[in-house]
């Protein structure tokens, strides 16, 4: 192993420490009542002195939060705890992965046959506060299309929103694991897209679809946008780049609950 790659493998070995280094924070604060769902955290300079690491390092373990639904991130207003439940212990896809060798066309084939499914329901059943959870994703990603890792936590947390929209809570589950596999594994090369308002007008054909309550549109909208996914993130996955990590396994930082 040459220096360049020694270096590279130290780098992300501290990124990921400093990710869940905020992770283990903000989990502190929200199991002690300091935070509380609703909360605004503070500004990130004054955060980042504070954690004593740097405004790069925690907007990783931010992303990683509001990607699983602990935190609600609003452009140009702050970061909030988001209300309602965590969801967390969702890794068992991407461990399952690791042993039997998952492929990438597989995941995608497996969301085609869900995802799509699930579009068509949602457009059956969302309700009005959905549909605004939709609308405002939507317009998060139009906003932060110059950042591809914050684009990313509003485009896992927009299909995220379509599963809840479902009805269906064994769907729901069954999206919760296929996010989080999504964010570790995008998050390593969404620094490379090349087009993100494309796919931020796929996202809105969807939600539009939704809206409108029309089930066919809204699944050959979803399938639309997940093939050119497919395609537009084999093209990242071949640039060459320097990965940033994300935490591994969130269920050992963030145990699941029990009622």
């Amino acid at each position: 192993m040459d220096s360049v790659d020694m270096n590279a493998g130290k780098s992300q070995i501290l990124d990921t420490q400093l990710t869940s280094q905020v992770i283990n924070y903000i989990r502190a604060r929200i199991e002690d009542g300091t935070l509380k769902p609703g909360d605004r955290i503070p500004p990130e300079r004054e955060f980042a002195k504070e954690l004593k690491i740097s405004r790069a390092s925690l907007r990783m373990g931010i992303g990683y939060l509001a990607a699983m639904g602990v935190m609600k991130v609003r452009h140009g207003v702050g970061t909030f705890v988001a209300d309602g439940p965590a969801e967390f212990g969702k890794s068992s896809l991407g461990l399952l992965g690791a042993l039997h060798g998952f492929l990438p066309w597989q995941m995608f084939e497996a969301r085609l046959v869900i995802e799509a499914s699930v579009a068509s329901l949602a457009a059956e059943r969302a309700t009005d506060e959905h549909i605004a959870e939709l609308a405002e994703e939507v317009a998060e990603m139009y906003a932060s299309l110059t950042d591809p890792h914050e684009y990313l936590v509003h485009d896992v947390r927009f299909h995220r929103t379509i599963a809840r929209a479902a009805g269906n809570p064994i769907l729901a589950a069954l999206m919760e694991t296929i996010t989080a596999n999504l964010y570790d594994n995008r998050s390593l090369t969404v620094a490379n897209s090349k087009d993100l308002k494309e796919s931020a007008e796929m996202h809105r054909e969807i939600y539009r679809a939704i809206r409108s309550h029309n089930s066919p549109q809204a699944k050959l909208s979803m399938e639309q946008h997940l093939n050119l996914a497919r395609m537009a993130q084999a093209a990242e996955a071949d640039t060459p780049q320097t990965a940033t990590a994300t935490p591994s396994d969130p269920a050992k930082r963030f145990p699941a609950r029990t009622a």
